[in-house]
């Protein structure tokens, strides 16, 4: 396996690929020179000069460089006849994902997308419980550090909380209603959708990257039932109503969070995905999903 880009998210790709037992890290690709030698000092990891050299050596790599570059670095890839995992979101259009999956079917590789926050183990222990959801609210606030400026906050931040939404809640989306507010950069820095569901399910996001707090909330209401899942803390605190005889009553139900590092669930997800050829957790069908509710959140915004 190979990995192409090593920024801020691409050297824990390394670093992570380079300690797992299943896999062999062939080395690294990142254009920038300076950033290279960086990494191959600091993790001990060979850099490979381009994409050729991952051509010729790996069966797999993992795609984190910018989300302009990921339909043109991930379709190279894939037509060259390895599998694929490309960081979210899966491309900057739906027609760019559309290419994708296609080509991955057509060359029968493996397609995964980067959406981490689904490998959360929070996350991860309430849909496991098969939730009727019927209002979520989810806020991811982040504090300014000025990277993914290439794409506004709905695709840097905010898609995370879509990609588990969809999860949770399996019906069409019927309505979408937002606002977004550039504050640092020429594109929306802060948003509020609002998603209706075919079946009445209705979902409030808030996202921002200058917050003064870091805040990662999901908060999902079902008739009988509450579950706040802290993806940060990767914790979740759960409540049942309680109709007796009497009074209805409300308690506390634990729900056990199994200790693990998402990215790292992420990369051994599509390691065995690699080994074993099976269905990633989150699908390049489950990428162009979110993408396309992230795209109709703009369109939105701009109308």
């Amino acid at each position: 396996m190979a990995v192409v880009g090593a920024g801020y998210l691409g050297q824990h790709h390394v670093r992570i690929l380079r300690d797992l037992p299943e896999v062999e890290l062939v080395g690294f690709v990142e254009k920038d020179d300076g950033r290279a030698a960086e990494i191959s000092e600091k993790l001990g990891v060979r850099r490979l000069p381009d994409l050729s050299a991952v051509l010729g050596s790996c069966e797999a790599a993992t795609v984190v460089v910018p989300t302009a570059a990921h339909a043109d670095v991930a379709g190279r890839l894939l037509e060259g006849g390895l599998d694929v995992l490309v960081e979210k979101p899966v491309t900057t259009t739906p027609a760019e994902a559309r290419a994708l999956i296609a080509a991955a079917a057509a060359g029968q590789r493996v397609l995964a997308v980067g959406h981490v926050e689904r490998h959360n183990p929070a996350v991860e222990a309430v849909l496991k419980l098969q939730p009727q959801a019927r209002f979520v609210q989810a806020e991811r606030l982040g504090v300014w550090v000025g990277r993914s400026l290439d794409i506004d906050v709905i695709l840097d931040l905010m898609i995370h909380d879509i990609d588990v939404l969809l999860a949770l809640v399996k019906e069409e989306v019927a309505e979408v209603r937002a606002i977004g507010v550039p504050v640092l950069t020429d594109r929306v820095d802060l948003a509020n959708v609002r998603i209706a569901f075919a079946g009445g399910a209705v979902a409030n996001l808030t996202a921002s990257r200058v917050s003064a707090d870091r805040v990662r909330k999901i908060r999902v209401f079902q008739r009988d039932a509450y579950y706040s899942i802290d993806t940060q803390a990767k914790e979740v605190t759960a409540y049942r109503l309680v109709r007796g005889d009497g009074a209805a009553t409300i308690e506390k139900v634990e729900v056990p969070v199994e200790p693990i590092d998402p990215l790292t669930a992420e990369l051994k997800d599509f390691a065995a995905c690699v080994r074993e050829r099976g269905v990633p957790k989150v699908t390049g069908r489950d990428g162009l999903r979110a993408l396309e509710i992230a795209r109709r959140i703009l369109d939105e915004m701009t109308r």
